[in-house]
């Protein structure tokens, strides 16, 4: 039986018995969770390896890239300039970043960016996984593109132009990258290990991916002029980048953030908190309301499955049955995070074998529902 480390109440030892037969079964090498409950950790547990040879057992600091996990951390940070009266959702992007207005985008909204429906899920200049590390390149060529559907009029996941994008307005409005301002008053403040922008003292803990088929293999036959094909083929993401140095310390506000399932849930259990957690206040509760304002509901054209949108998080929808006020999101591979604000729960996993799916998969899903039954049942 797989040795469980950390701490979990007794209450939740569901979640404990989860982790622990993933791992037995194999569908996890190594893993952490989290839960959250009024701010406080209630579950905090890990398992298993750092890597695929299992020379290094999962640690306590272990630390590994959970790829679209991190837009939940970008988008709290806008959350919080929207609050403080520095950026207005329902403004034009162009007020803050003038040069966006180019190719008939002066009317695409903030609000736009953070519910992927500006239209624009990829590039459609050549660029590399290198050009991913020009904070200026690959901004400044999406400034400059035409959308690919008529912003506002749907959903087209924009798998890793959500960071940049949100990220730019951030960096307009406070003179700070994204990674700057999560660290300074996200992060910082909440003693949170997750960092986006990596410092190489950090690289001895940080867990190797094991990676799934690739994202080249799973598009099969689709036309080279489909916006799915066009979005995750340029660049195709590789995941063993991920080992790389200056995929780490580069700022990929949609997709580079390590952490672990603590890091996570300590987040986002200010969002659970109606915008406080272990004496922070970083949001009022009006402030964590606007997550809810949906932006878009139906068949998204990247991901073609229907989602419900709100602001800068998947709301509940039929596809994934949530309370009312319940966000979620989740990473390439199977990592995930899911915050309600009415049971003031916040759940998270994070593991190192990456299945195929785009935003979670099966293995979070069973440590969210043993966490619910759990913080349900008291």
């Amino acid at each position: 039986m797989a040795e469980i480390q950390g701490r979990c109440d007794e209450r939740f030892a569901a979640v404990k018995q989860v982790l622990s037969t993933n791992l037995d079964s194999g569908a996890d090498l190594g893993a952490s969770v989290a839960v959250f409950v009024d701010g406080e950790p209630v579950v905090d547990i890990w398992g298993g390896w750092t890597d695929e040879a299992r020379t290094t057992a999962w640690a306590e600091d272990t630390i590994v890239n959970v790829w679209s996990t991190t837009k939940t951390m970008t988008a709290l940070c806008a959350l919080i300039l929207a609050d403080a009266g520095e950026i207005d959702f329902d403004a034009p992007v162009a007020a803050y970043w003038p040069e966006f207005a180019a190719a008939g985008k002066d009317d695409v909204r903030v609000r736009h960016l953070m519910s992927h429906t500006a239209g624009l899920s990829g590039w459609a200049e050549p660029v590399t996984a290198e050009d991913l590390y020009d904070w200026d390149k690959v901004t400044s060529l999406l400034a400059a593109q035409e959308p690919w559907w008529q912003p506002g009029t749907a959903s087209g996941y924009h798998a890793v132009t959500q960071g940049y994008l949100v990220g730019e307005v951030v960096r307009r409005v406070t003179g700070q990258s994204l990674g700057q301002f999560f660290a300074k008053e996200v992060a910082g403040p909440l003693g949170a290990d997750f960092h986006i922008g990596l410092d190489a003292s950090n690289d001895g803990r940080v867990a190797t991916l094991v990676p799934p088929p690739s994202l080249a293999d799973q598009m099969g036959a689709l036309p080279d002029d489909s916006v799915v094909r066009r979005t995750f083929s340029n660049p195709v993401v590789d995941a063993r980048l991920t080992e790389q140095r200056a995929w780490r310390a580069a700022e990929i506000p949609a997709a580079n953030g390590h952490g672990n399932a603590r890091s996570v849930a300590a987040v986002q259990s200010v969002l659970a908190g109606g915008g406080e957690a272990r004496g922070v206040r970083l949001l009022s509760e009006a402030g964590c309301n606007r997550v809810f304002e949906e932006q878009a509901n139906g068949t998204d054209l990247v991901l073609g499955v229907p989602i419900r949108f709100g602001m800068g998080y998947g709301l509940g929808s039929e596809l994934m049955p949530l309370g009312p006020r319940t966000c979620f999101w989740g990473g390439w591979g199977g990592s995930i995070i899911v915050v309600d604000l009415d049971v003031r729960v916040a759940v998270s996993y994070v593991m190192n074998r990456m299945d195929a799916g785009l935003v979670g998969d099966t293995r979070g899903l069973g440590v969210v529902q043993a966490a619910f039954a759990a913080a349900l049942s008291g």
